[in-house]
């Protein structure tokens, strides 16, 4: 693929440290969204819907919890996740978003947490998109501070057979009102839990939260758990604690590592082919100094982030990856990728309120993926406790 039209923005040779695999996915990916996603974006943005009809595609390409191995999982490695998830969000977040909910979210809980005979049930089908995953932690009043969540799931009976009583409020939670299965972290007598919850049980109920200014080709919920009874095996045997939802939102975190920059990147391209065709006294807006220097400058923090994001998926391939180093990732490329589609639409002038181009559309969803998987303030305080040895949270 020639480089000059695949990626306008790379002023390093990036795909040089990529191997031919790597390359091959990113390109496979790429040429899915640019035929399949990005002709109907606008319209499916426009009407506040997520396409669920291209969930069995997204399946079909291995897409759906790419990064586990076994129960029909692709067995992808993270550098290959990671550019696919930047692909996905070039198209839009709400995509990348459902891919990050079902695979890094719900079913790397079930993979990771969950009991041989739950990974048998659920994984074939989620990863497949034969079924869809939701991951129900935030509450309305518990956001950063998932520890003083108030859901709580209760014994039902006594001995070991004994089934839960699950009670209490969430909300964002995507996917929520289309998934068959919610994964529900609550407090119980020994600590956090996270439960399988097939979303027909009886006191399940999801409702989509809507208007939304933002991610609005994506679905988010409140969910409410009126004294939802389960048996005993719904719980996730190898979870105890908040370690078990932080382990999947830092697969989450790395996928937006990369994904921030593929919304970058695609308000960068829209801009740059505007300032080559659009005239302003007599010259294509390319041809001013303060034109080049908005697009040098935004092509360098592109350049930067993919770089930071690419030096993570090598570190997490290897195992050696760190919660500090994911949240130095998502705090970067997420405020560099809103700064980026920002600039980006002040080039394309009143024509980039519309939608015909993608850059306010991306700015406008970045604004959610800044704020969710952890607030820039959040990993901040993650970022400075590393810095100093001293936690600040409180």
């Amino acid at each position: 693929m020639d480089p000059e039209v695949s990626d306008p923005a790379d002023l390093i040779a990036f795909d040089t440290l990529l191997s031919a695999e790597e390359l091959a996915l990113r390109d496979e990916v790429r040429q899915f969204v640019r035929a399949e996603i990005k002709p109907n974006i606008a319209r499916w943005y426009e009407d506040a819907r997520f396409p669920l009809e291209i969930v069995p595609e997204l399946g079909r390409r291995g897409l759906l919890g790419m990064h586990l191995t076994g129960h029909g999982c692709a067995g992808r490695s993270a550098v290959e996740y990671g550019l696919a998830a930047a692909e996905l969000e070039a198209g839009d977040s709400g995509l990348r978003t459902f891919v990050s909910v079902q695979g890094s979210l719900a079913m790397t809980a079930i993979a990771k947490h969950g009991s041989d005979e739950q990974r048998d049930e659920w994984l074939p089908r989620l990863a497949a998109g034969q079924a869809i995953g939701c991951f129900a932690l935030t509450e309305p009043s518990a956001g950063s501070d998932p520890s003083s969540m108030k859901t709580y799931a209760l014994r039902d009976g006594a001995g070991p057979n004994a089934g839960w009583v699950l009670s209490g409020t969430k909300r964002w939670i995507g996917l929520a009102s289309v998934a068959d299965v919610a994964v529900v972290w609550a407090q119980t007598d020994d600590g956090v839990r996270g439960f399988l919850v097939p979303t027909l049980t009886k006191g399940f109920t999801a409702m989509a939260i809507e208007p939304k200014l933002s991610m609005r080709a994506s679905i988010q919920c409140d969910v409410v758990l009126d004294e939802v009874r389960l048996p005993a095996d719904a719980v996730l045997p190898g979870a105890q604690g908040l370690r078990g939802p932080f382990s999947c939102l830092n697969e989450a975190r790395y996928g937006i590592t990369w994904g921030a920059m593929g919304a970058a990147r695609d308000a960068f391209e829209d801009a740059l082919a505007y300032s080559k065709e659009r005239l302003q006294f007599d010259r294509p807006l390319a041809g001013y100094q303060l034109t080049q220097q908005k697009l040098v400058d935004m092509a360098l923090e592109i350049n930067k982030g993919f770089l930071l994001a690419l030096h993570l998926g090598r570190l997490k391939d290897v195992g050696k990856l760190e919660p500090h180093q994911i949240s130095a990732g998502k705090l970067n490329n997420c405020r560099e990728a809103i700064e980026i589609c920002r600039e980006a639409r002040t080039i394309l002038g009143g024509n980039g309120i519309t939608l015909d181009y993608s850059p306010l559309r991306h700015a406008n969803n970045l604004e959610s993926v800044r704020t969710y998987e952890g607030t820039d303030e959040v990993h901040t305080l993650i970022l400075g406790q590393r810095l100093t040895g001293v936690a600040a949270f409180r």
